[in-house]
């Protein structure tokens, strides 16, 4: 039997992950066919990844394409060559939408939302148009626990960003494969497969608590190595991974 390399491990191990939150989740079913949210960061790309290596299977029998979203007021410097190439080449149609937002119409909102809000509306006409069922964002398991902690201090709520979230407007799921996945796995994952850094230059990067709670989430397994399972765990016996 063949020794693996690290790096050989380390793909298997994410592999085997993304393959487990598929079927646990029951996150594609033949036939889905999947809008895959293209950012360009690590952990996009790593999604498109596998997915693309899933659709090759047929089992189930699958199709996805990649949308990218392009803000016109947000300094957000985007490689669509290398993207497009990326995605073709794995056998993944590549589309790209530029759209925008004015803070100015609505001082209520922050940036961040409005942002956020314009890119998710754009992946919902797209995916409709295209006739996809479904939506594939790229969080990861530190996404899911980050997210719930700000939920949990900031707004008194213990919810999270769901794995499988159907829409009740639309005939469209969203599905998170990679919830299963650890951020440092993926990084290193992504150095190792010589994935290209985007330029990330958004003005209002520091107005989130988001940096604040992976800080906070560190020290927290610095006394606890399993804290990250602990948080998942109680996430699915309150029913919070799935709507």
């Amino acid at each position: 039997m063949p020794i693996l390399s690290t790096e050989q491990k380390l793909e298997k191990k994410i592999i085997s992950r993304f393959q487990k939150a598929i079927y646990d989740f029951s996150l594609i079913e033949d036939g889905d066919k999947v809008l895959l949210g293209l950012s360009g960061g690590k952990d996009s790309l790593c999604l498109l990844e596998m997915l693309a290596l899933r659709q090759k299977i047929k089992k189930p029998a699958f199709t996805v394409e990649a949308l990218h979203i392009r803000m016109d007021n947000v300094k957000y410097e985007s490689d669509v060559s290398y993207l497009r190439d990326f995605a073709e080449s794995r056998g993944v149609r590549f589309h790209v939408v530029t759209t925008g937002f004015n803070s100015e119409t609505d001082k209520r909102k922050s940036p961040c939302f409005l942002c956020s809000w314009n890119r998710r509306k754009q992946m919902f006409i797209k995916a409709q148009e295209l006739g996809c069922n479904k939506i594939a964002l790229g969080h990861h398991m530190d996404d899911i626990i980050h997210t719930t902690m700000m939920n949990l201090f900031f707004q008194g709520s213990f919810s999270t960003m769901p794995v499988s979230l159907k829409m009740k407007k639309m005939p469209l799921t969203i599905i998170r494969p990679l919830c299963l996945e650890a951020e440092s796995d993926l990084r290193q994952f992504a150095l190792n497969k010589g994935y290209k850094k985007q330029v990330k230059l958004c003005p209002y990067e520091t107005d989130s608590h988001r940096s604040d709670m992976k800080e906070f989430f560190a020290r927290i397994e610095a006394m606890n190595e399993e804290a990250r399972y602990s948080v998942m765990t109680a996430l699915g016996r309150e029913h919070k991974l799935i709507e």
